[in-house]
């Protein structure tokens, strides 16, 4: 059923709004049916004999990898790309919206931009400034009243505000604001529209986690059909209720969140996989009686029966090997001592008169992983930059540890990559006197293959840019990696990838990302970045995800707030300098422990690669016929050490949760 409310409390002309979605909705169970699709770009198949349906009311994921035709299936659906075949049907009375490809950039201000985006409410409007007939008056009247009208200009400042524009940039014009905060604007329009479908392609590029958080719940309560093109594994299991999936050219219809139809899809791939199987030894077994006796008299009736049953036997799609390339971050060749980066009394900004931040007192470790927190605009990418030294901080004291390397990754450094050359050419001058073999293993190490290689620059897509930046920039083994928004272009196999890199690497991370999943699953620290200070966060990602729908004004984690009461007893507080001292003294007091886990993994890494060459040369065809003690001493290495690893596995988890326990 229908929520009863679309924002806020609810009000007469919201029951009879959604009485009137409820009624349609009963007429037509199918929002938008494609039939028999075939569509194709400068030759090439994207789509091809594809159908769907996708019901009404529904909220669909449309995923699939990047390059499948996602965004072109998104123009057949309004009518901008001419089918080959096939048919898209949708009710006639129903309206499409989508964000516009180009942000508004002129002198009208925010509020009125969106408030004009409702072409109905706006062409009303106009009307009743020059009607003198009282009956059409009436008319006009009513139907504003219908369609909420009065409530307007609410609406649409708490769309906007839940985007990050507070009631000052509201009344700010467009063209002040930059191309992001303008698609945010184009963002707030369509869904202040209100469109009976609703089509968003990847909306979260250009919102921060805050508005990333505010999207999912506002579309949780979106009273139409919406279809969602997303890479955000989060958004797609709290804000859908469905997936549509394209690949090999075909859509299929899946109920359920990301990570259902996840579940479902592997267990359809190992069932096909069964099945392939099943009918290629049925064939097999089939030729080999038809070519042992269709020659035969007495059975080339059987032989015939048996070929045409293979020429009606329709093979069954092989299960395609689509293994997403990983990504790799070399580890530093010599581990800095920690900690790496200490800032005390540190302020920040573009010279005296323009302070970003302040009162810093922080440090980071060689082994921390740290995620920013903090709305757009309130210092995350300054604080980044002040960290790699691309900004000189303004008073205080930034100290670094010996030698540091430092590398980060910001979205608009895909725009330094030269265009007119290709990856390997962007590789080779960083390995200069090394043979083309090693240059190229290098470069598909960083996930472009070989016909990926020698395509310039300029040619790549968004997910290859970002491949090859993240490649160069770690290049060297840094001890610090800084990545500013690294997911935009990568699709969700390709992120996935990067949280296996970001768990692997060897090395301290600073990580600032709208995707909560990477966030959850590569880091350990939380810090927010608001009121121009950079302060530890005691919560969790989905306490803070509370605390941003809630819209709490007190962010700042308990530890700096100067009194807390339980009940009606005051809790003791403590200074910055007893609080740092104090840190200081259980890290102190835990480094004899962190050494030892840090050399159970070296040593648990060092068993893993002698295992692997055992293996390896326990796969050599005919070892046993040929040297059968060869065979049998590598066996009982084998033994021996995966024994040595099972212990040493047991003794790091046991001293990982003591040191879990004490932190």
């Amino acid at each position: 059923m229908w929520p009863v409310t679309l924002f806020g409390q609810p009000n007469s002309k919201s029951i009879r709004f959604h009485l009137r979605r409820q009624r349609y909705c009963a007429k037509h169970p199918a929002m938008i049916q494609i039939s028999d699709l075939t569509l194709r770009i400068a030759g090439r198949m994207l789509i091809e004999g594809a159908s769907v349906t996708v019901p009404t009311g529904s909220k669909t994921g449309f995923v699939g990898r990047n390059g499948t035709g996602k965004t072109t299936l998104f123009k057949a659906i309004t009518g901008e790309m001419e089918l080959e075949t096939g048919a898209v049907k949708i009710p006639r009375d129903m309206r499409i919206g989508q964000v516009a490809q180009e942000a508004p950039g002129t002198d009208e201000n925010l509020i009125n931009i969106v408030l004009s985006a409702d072409k109905e409410r706006t062409r009303l409007l106009k009307e009743t400034e020059t009607e003198t007939d009282g009956g059409r008056l009436a008319e006009l009247f009513s139907r504003l009243d219908d369609i909420d009208a009065h409530s307007a200009q609410s609406r649409a400042a708490r769309i906007l505000a839940g985007l990050g524009f507070d009631n000052d940039a509201q009344e700010r014009p467009a063209r002040e604001f930059s191309g992001g905060w303008r698609m945010r604007v184009a963002l707030a329009a369509v869904l202040f529209s209100r469109p009976d479908i609703l089509l968003l392609d990847e909306p979260t590029n250009y919102l921060d986690l805050e508005g990333t958080l505010w999207l999912e719940n506002y579309l949780n309560r979106y009273p139409g059909t919406v279809i969602i093109i997303s890479h955000d594994r989060d958004l797609l299991n709290r804000a859908v209720s469905s997936i549509v999936h394209l690949e090999h050219k075909k859509l299929s219809f899946y109920r359920g969140t990301y990570d259902n139809f996840e579940r479902q899809r592997a267990q359809t791939l190992e069932l096909e996989g069964k099945a392939r199987v099943k009918q290629e030894a049925k064939r097999k077994h089939m030729m080999e009686f038809v070519d042992r006796f269709r020659y035969k008299a007495s059975k080339a009736k059987q032989a015939q029966s048996r070929i045409k049953a293979l020429e009606k036997m329709a093979p069954l799609s092989a299960v395609l090997n689509e293994n997403v390339s990983p990504i790799h971050f070399p580890d530093p060749q010599k581990q800095a001592s920690s900690p790496i980066i200490r800032l005390e009394n540190t302020k920040a900004g573009y010279g005296a008169d323009a302070i970003i931040l302040q009162d810093m007192d922080l440090r980071i470790d060689a082994d921390d992983r740290i995620a920013l927190l903090g709305s757009n605009g309130n210092g995350k990418s300054t604080f980044a930059k002040l960290l790699a030294n691309r900004l000189e901080y303004v008073t205080g004291e930034i100290t670094r540890a010996d030698k540091l390397k430092i590398a980060m990754f910001a979205q608009h450094q895909l725009d330094d990559l030269h265009e007119n050359e290709t990856p390997v050419e962007h590789v080779r001058p960083l390995m200069k006197g090394a043979p083309e073999s090693k240059v190229r293993a290098r470069v598909a190490a960083m996930g472009l293959g070989a016909e990926r290689m020698e395509t310039k620059a300029r040619d790549l897509s968004g997910g290859e840019k970002a491949r090859l930046l993240l490649g160069l920039i770690a290049f060297d083994g840094p001890h610090l990696l800084i990545l500013d928004e690294p997911t935009n272009h990568l699709d969700i196999d390709s992120r996935q990838m990067l949280v296996e890199a970001l768990n692997s690497y060897n090395g301290a991370v600073i990580l600032i990302s709208h995707d909560r999943h990477l966030i959850e699953a590569s880091v350990e620290r939380l810090w927010i970045v608001k009121d121009a200070m950079v302060l530890p966060y005691d919560g969790d990602m989905e306490s803070y995800r509370k605390q941003v729908l809630k819209g709490n004004k007190r962010d700042k984690p308990a530890e700096n707030i100067d009194q807390a009461e339980v009940g009606n007893q005051p809790v003791p507080t403590q200074t910055k300098q007893q609080r740092r001292r104090e840190k200081a003294e259980k890290r102190k007091a835990l480094e004899p422990l962190k050494q030892k886990i840090r050399q159970a993994e070296k040593d648990i890494a060092t068993l893993k690669g002698r295992l692997e060459k055992i293996e390896n040369e326990l796969a050599t065809p005919g070892l046993f016929q040929n040297n059968a003690a060869r065979g049998e001493e590598l066996g009982q290495a084998r033994s021996a050490n995966q024994k040595k690893i099972d212990a040493l596995e047991e003794n790091w988890l046991e001293m990982s949760a003591e040191y879990e326990g004490m932190v």
